[in-house]
């Protein structure tokens, strides 16, 4: 008996950041979210050495950057240790996060709901996610999941205001 839930059609994956060392840091690029009721941000950060990850997410009025700004706080989950278990643990709600120093592997996800913590009402309704310098052993890789209002198996593009 098949299941009524399709990923691609219910939380369509979109790359954000691919696999890459992060000394410097770097920012993705931005997505629109104007047919969403709901996104996840899932960051998978290798942390190959005990230097933190600082992790923020970014909103703007298009997926151009145009005004990028801190989103609100928004929900937070952790697992600071993938190898050992599968359990995402709830942080404290926030715009951004940063890791502790050990050397695991980790996964952070952001729960965003557009009204809840995007500047709507002010037109800003694209997001990016930021991570801040680092070293270069610690290789990090964000994904976007969105929940869209429309469930269809080719969802309408992020990539396009």
């Amino acid at each position: 008996m098949s299941r009524q839930f399709s990923m691609v059609a219910e939380l369509s994956p979109v790359s954000l950041l691919a696999p890459a060392a992060d000394a410097a840091g770097r920012t993705s690029s931005y997505r629109s979210l104007k047919n969403a009721d709901k996104a996840y941000v899932l960051v998978h950060i290798n942390q190959g050495n005990a230097a933190t990850v600082a992790i923020t997410l970014l909103q703007a009025k298009d997926v151009s950057g145009t005004g990028s700004k801190a989103l609100a706080a928004t929900p937070i989950w952790l697992n600071d240790a993938t190898a050992t278990s599968d359990a995402m643990v709830a942080q404290a709600a926030a715009a951004g996060f940063t890791t502790d120093a050990n050397v695991a592997d980790k996964l952070v996800l952001f729960e965003i709901e557009p009204e809840a913590c995007l500047d709507v009402a002010n037109g800003f309704r694209s997001i990016a996610v930021q991570t801040g310098a680092s070293n270069a052993a610690n290789i990090t890789e964000a994904k976007l999941h969105i929940l869209n209002s429309y469930k269809q198996a080719t969802p309408p593009s992020s990539y396009t205001n």
